[in-house]
């Protein structure tokens, strides 16, 4: 039984190609620098239960993949800067007075279609995350948001339309 490499080893071997991959995904090179960073932080902790046959770049270039998603999905929730303050609050996402039939419309789904449907698309979890919360599969998730606004586009599309027939 050999011991393993010294992970500064890893790090001087394996440095260059990780940061190649990280500026590839994310183009900016603080956020590649950064998951970098992640990177080897994520392998140094889980260095001493690596396989010592396992193929340490191929390892670490899926940590830095992974991390590099994160920062792409933590730079899409950034706050951006506004030239100003809103003059009134905006109602968006809330149940305002212009869109209660819609929120009815999605309080009225089954209950699977609904979390599936609130999960995916308003909180922006992937389908995998969706199913992990829901307690099934990957596809049933992806079945039931798309079930879910099925029904919304014939419920909520067709309350819509009779409203705009009579005003």
């Amino acid at each position: 039984m050999y011991a393993k490499e010294p992970f500064e080893e890893i790090v001087r071997k394996h440095g260059a190609q990780v940061l190649r991959v990280c500026r590839g995904v994310l183009g900016l090179h603080t956020d590649a620098d950064d998951a970098w960073s992640e990177t080897f932080i994520a392998g140094l902790r889980a260095w001493p239960s690596l396989p010592d046959d396992a193929n340490v770049a191929a390892w670490l270039v899926t940590i830095a993949h992974r991390k590099a998603i994160d920062i792409t999905r933590a730079r899409k929730r950034r706050a951006l800067p506004a030239d100003g303050v809103p003059d009134q609050e905006s109602n968006i996402g809330i149940p305002g007075s212009t869109d209660h039939d819609l929120w009815d419309a999605v309080r009225e789904l089954p209950n699977k279609q609904r979390q599936a449907v609130v999960y995916h698309y308003l909180g922006g979890l992937s389908y995998k995350e969706v199913a992990l919360i829901l307690g099934g599969s990957e596809a049933a998730a992806r079945r039931a948001a798309s079930d879910g606004i099925q029904a919304l586009r014939v419920t909520y599309l067709s309350e819509r339309v009779k409203c705009e027939r009579t005003s």
